[in-house]
This record gives C-alpha cells, structure tokens and sequence, in this order.
C-alpha cells in the first residue's frame, strides 16, 4: 500500500469531526434475544476534514495536498486533536504513561500501543505512526534515553532496544502519535460563492490498515 510519510495540514484537522467507528453483526432471534459478533479486532477511525476549512486559502491548501496524495492513492498522518497523546490531553507525555510490554531477556523490538480502559474492561490498541521526537521509553522506574538505549521506527511504531530488557522487567512508553488514513473519496466539490456562505465541502478521511 502507498503510504506519504506527511502529515495533513494540523491546522485545517483542528476542527474537523471525527472518532472510532466499529463494525457489529447482531442478529435477533425468534424469542427477542440477540447474538452479537465482530470481525474486527480493532476500531477504525473516520473523520470529516471540510468541517476545518475557515477560509479560501484553507481550501487550497486542502486542494494541494490533495492532489499530491492523488485522491484516495496514497495514505498519510492525520493528527486527531481529540486523541493524540499516550496521557490525557491536559498533560504532556511521561516515559511511564503506557506498559507496552515485559521483558523476557531475549526479545529486543517490542511495538507501541495505547490502552483504554473502563470498569474491567480493557482495548489495546496498535499505535503506528509516533511523532518524531516525543517517544519517551522507561524499564520499571527508569527512564531510558533514545539514540542510546533504544532506537523508534516512525513508520512502524515499533521499538528497538539497544540491550533486551531482562526477564520479567516491566516496559513503559510515552508518545503522541498520529492516525494513518486516506481520502475516503476521489474528488472534492467546491464552490467559492457556497463556501463564502458558510457552507463547507465534504471531504471523508478513513483509517487505514498497516
């Protein structure tokens, strides 16, 4: 898959609407009882990138890169201003905010994820696409140091310790992270004299897979 290591304008996302959407077969039965299923694993984001457009210029900025992503051709990032960050959005990312892991002596490359949790209920999700420069590491209560003791792939999220962590040991991550999409369309209507009445076009932005 074709895939932009370029981040989508953070400018014109701000604003945009989006968040996770799931896909759940349920099917009812004679006596009303229900039967629920997924065949997906992990949520999948979409969001609407027109609702960030405020001026002329914010929709020829979108145009351009547009056109450079040849439509729904080749991926890219997107920030999520609404989740974007291995914390609460108040805060600014700790090496410990995040168990990604524990050691087993042997395993050097360990992937970022994120969890979610409510009551006893728990979701990892696969992070992918960390932000140059923000990926903190730690083992138990020690901060490590990147170029040293570990090294981040940005277009993976996977993690590469310089020494496996011993046996056991507890790994922990801090990060912000953007979402790997595409245009969920193959052409964008615009109209100057609609858009200077408020109106804004439609521009589908879908998660993609990696």
């Amino acid at each position: 898959m074709a895939f932009h290591e370029v981040r989508f304008p953070a400018s014109l996302s701000f604003g945009a609407m989006g968040g996770p959407q799931r896909r759940t077969d349920v099917v009812t039965l004679a006596n009303g009882f229900e039967e629920r299923n997924t065949p997906w694993a992990h949520s999948r984001r979409v969001y609407d990138a027109g609702l960030g457009m405020r001026s002329i210029d914010d929709l020829q900025l979108l145009i351009g890169f547009f056109e450079a992503r040849m439509g729904q051709l080749h991926g890219f990032r997107w920030k999520d201003w609404a989740d974007y960050k291995s914390c609460r959005a108040s805060r600014e990312p700790a090496f410990d905010d995040q168990t990604i892991g524990y050691g087993d002596g042997v395993k050097a490359d360990f992937p970022l994820v994120k969890t979610y949790r409510s009551g006893a209920q728990s979701y990892l999700r696969p992070i992918r696409k960390p932000v140059a420069g923000t990926v903190r590491l730690g083992l138990e209560q020690d901060e490590l140091q990147e170029g040293l003791d570990y090294e981040v792939d940005l277009t993976t999220g996977i993690v590469s310790f310089a020494h496996p962590p011993d046996p056991e040991i507890e790994i922990h991550a801090g990060y912000e992270f953007d979402v790997p999409v595409r245009f969920d369309t193959d052409r964008i209507l615009t109209s100057v004299a609609s858009f200077q009445a408020g109106q804004v076009p439609d521009v589908p932005v879908i998660e993609v897979r990696i």
